[in-house]
C-alpha cells in the first residue's frame, strides 16, 4: 500500500483546501493511506474524509520563542518529525509558504515533494526574496503543478520542465445534481469577501440597474474582511450576503446568472461548478488564464476585461432581459463535466503521483 502526505496550512473553506480534500478522498478510496497534515486548524474547515488521517504540524505555545527564526527552525524539525514517523511515498503541497516548508523538511529523507501553485504565480511567488527563494528550493521539487498553460510560463526554463498543468475536478456532488429548468430570477456570486474577488464591482454594476428589473436580486455567498463593510453599504431586499453555507450547488442550481469578478485567478472551482450545474457565466478574463482556459466566448459563458463595470452592466443587462441567451449559453457550459469530471482529472493525479513514485 503506497501512503500519499497532502500539506496545506488548514483545510478552511478555499479553493485549494477543497482540491486537496478531495484528492486525499479520491485516493483514500482507492486504497492509498492517506495523511491531511495541516500547519494549523481553523473554523470553519472542509470535514476530513473517512479513512483519511488528520495531522496538526504547527508548533505548541510551549515550543514557541521570541524569535521568529527560531520558531521557523523548531516548525521544520516538527515537521521533518512527521515525515519521519508516517514515511510517505510522496508528499503534495499546496500554496506559498507550506510548498517551501515541504520541501526545506524533507530534504534528504529521499521522499520526492510535488509542489502546487494553486493561483497567478506572479501572486502567490509576489515579493522578490520569496520568488527568489521559492525558485531555488523548487529545484528540489520533483514536480510542480500549475492550474494553467499561461502559468508555467510565468517558471524560469529550468524548472518548467518539472511542471505540469492539472485542472480542478468538479466535485462529485456538482455532477448527478438535479435542478429545475425554472430557475430563480437571481444572480450568484461565489467566494471570498475580498479585495481580489471584487465584489465590489458587481455590486456597483447591479445596483446601478437594479431598478429596471425589480424582479432580479444578487446574491453573495462567502465570508471575509470585505463582508461588513460591503454588507452595510449595499445589503437590501434585493441584495443578500448568505456568508458561508454548506449547500452551495443547491443555491446555483436555482440561480439564473453566476458572476465571477476577480482580479487575479488559478483554476476558478466556483466558476467550474457554475458551469457544471448549467448556469448562464460572466466572468473576467483575468490572469493567469484560468476563466479563458473554461470559457469559450459567447458559446458557453462571456468573458470581460478586469475591472470593466460598464461591460458588466451591459452583460448583466442583456442576460437578465433574454431566457433564451441565458439557457444557451447555460446547456453549453454544462458540458464542462465530460472534460473535468472526478473519474477523469483525479486518474490524472493518481497516473502522474504513481509516475514520480516509481521514478
Amino acid at each position: 500500500m503506497k501512503t500519499i502526505a497532502f500539506y496545506i496550512g488548514s483545510l478552511t473553506r478555499g479553493g485549494a483546501e477543497h482540491v486537496m480534500v478531495n484528492l486525499a478522498s479520491y485516493f483514500c478510496a482507492q486504497g492509498y493511506k492517506v495523511y491531511l497534515v495541516t500547519k494549523l486548524k481553523e473554523e470553519p474547515e472542509y470535514d476530513v474524509p473517512d479513512g483519511v488521517t488528520r495531522i496538526l504540524a504547527d508548533i505548541t505555545e510551549d515550543e514557541e520563542t521570541d524569535s521568529r527564526t527560531k520558531n521557523l527552525i523548531n516548525r521544520i524539525i516538527k515537521l521533518r518529525a512527521i515525515w519521519k514517523e508516517i514515511k510517505p511515498d510522496i508528499i503534495v503541497s499546496f500554496i506559498r509558504k507550506n510548498n517551501l516548508m515541504a520541501i526545506a523538511s524533507s530534504r534528504g529523507l529521499k521522499i520526492p515533494v510535488v509542489v502546487g501553485i494553486r493561483s497567478n504565480p506572479e501572486r502567490e511567488l509576489s515579493g522578490k526574496a520569496f520568488k527568489t527563494l521559492s525558485f531555488f528550493l523548487f529545484r528540489y521539487a520533483k514536480g510542480i503543478v500549475m492550474q494553467t498553460t499561461v502559468g508555467v510560463e510565468y517558471l524560469p526554463g529550468y524548472l518548467r520542465k518539472k511542471a505540469v498543468v492539472m485542472p480542478n475536478s468538479i466535485d462529485e456532488k456538482f455532477m448527478d445534481i438535479e435542478y429545475d429548468e425554472q430557475r430563480k430570477p437571481e444572480i450568484a456570486v461565489v467566494g471570498r469577501i475580498d479585495d481580489n474577488k471584487n465584489q465590489l464591482m458587481v455590486l456597483e454594476a447591479f445596483s446601478d440597474i437594479a431598478s429596471e428589473f425589480p424582479e432580479w436580486s444578487l446574491h453573495l455567498y462567502g465570508d471575509g474582511e470585505k463582508r461588513q463593510e460591503l454588507e452595510q453599504r449595499f445589503g437590501s431586499d434585493h441584495i443578500v450576503f448568505h456568508g458561508q453555507i454548506k449547500n452551495v450547488e443547491e443555491k446555483l442550481c436555482n440561480s439564473s446568472i453566476f458572476v465571477l469578478p476577480s482580479k487575479q485567478e488559478g483554476m476558478p472551482n466556483a466558476l467550474i461548478e457554475a458551469m457544471a450545474v448549467g448556469v448562464a457565466c460572466i466572468s473576467t478574463d483575468c490572469p493567469c488564464g484560468g476563466p479563458s482556459d473554461l470559457i469559450e466566448q459567447e458559446k458557453n459563458g462571456i468573458l470581460i476585461a478586469v475591472d470593466d463595470k460598464e461591460e458588466l452592466k451591459k452583460q448583466l443587462i442583456r442576460l437578465m432581459s433574454d431566457t433564451k441567451l441565458r439557457e444557451r449559453l447555460g446547456n453549453e457550459a454544462g458540458k464542462i463535466k465530460e472534460k473535468l469530471s472526478p473519474q477523469i482529472v483525479n486518474l490524472k493525479w493518481e497516473e502522474y503521483l504513481q509516475e514520480l513514485i516509481k521514478s
